[in-house]
């Protein structure tokens, strides 16, 4: 049995269990659909702490999912493959998706960049984050719309350059400088935010 063999007979298993346990389908659906929404309110409004640590934090989860849709992208062309819907009879395909190169899972991608760096910055605190990511992998297998094998490499992707960016970016000044002027610039829109209130 080939790796593409396991992969197949893995989705299978995991995709026809919103067939035997239909309860999970809506919660599923919501995480593998509606997270992402979540994951971008809350580094929104945790950017906007007073807590420094805090910032460079935010700022280095970006730039590890940056880094890593960039190796995604790459990944993507060294292989290719269609969503499990569009080539595998009698998926449970949950939600809609268009047709294209399901390898690497963003979604995973983009949870496990930042999940890790959150994890890593918190000294393994944010137990939660990870098992977050995890979950939103496993539903986008749930859904029908990637592969174990699409998420597992997503993972590694989010997970490798959240690593890289954790031990080189903060110890760079570049990343100090810019957070300094950054609340420069705040604190000047505050006051002349805070001047216009008083008027």
């Amino acid at each position: 049995m080939n790796i593409l063999e396991i992969n197949n007979d893995l989705f299978r298993m995991l995709n026809s269990l919103g067939k035997e346990f239909q309860f999970f389908n809506l919660p599923m659906i919501i995480i593998a659909e509606y997270t992402v929404i979540f994951l971008a309110i809350f580094v929104i409004l945790f950017w906007f702490t007073k807590d420094r640590e805090n910032k460079i934090m935010l700022m280095c989860a970006s730039i590890a999912f940056v880094l890593a849709e960039i190796i995604g992208k790459f990944a993507g062309l060294l292989h290719f493959n269609h969503q499990p819907f569009a080539v595998l009879s009698n998926t449970n395909q949950l939600i809609e998706k268009a047709i294209n190169n399901s390898f690497p899972s963003d979604h995973t991608i983009l949870f496990f960049s930042f999940c890790m760096s959150f994890w890593l910055f918190k000294k393994g605190k944010w137990i939660l984050w990870i098992l977050l990511a995890i979950l939103v992998g496993i539903s986008r297998i749930w859904v029908g719309v990637h592969y174990p094998l699409d998420v597992m490499v997503g993972a590694l992707i989010g997970i490798t350059s959240a690593i890289i960016i954790y031990f080189t970016l903060p110890k760079l000044t570049l990343i100090e400088n810019g957070i300094t002027k950054y609340e420069s610039i705040e604190k000047v829109i505050r006051r002349k935010f805070h001047k216009t209130n008083l008027m």
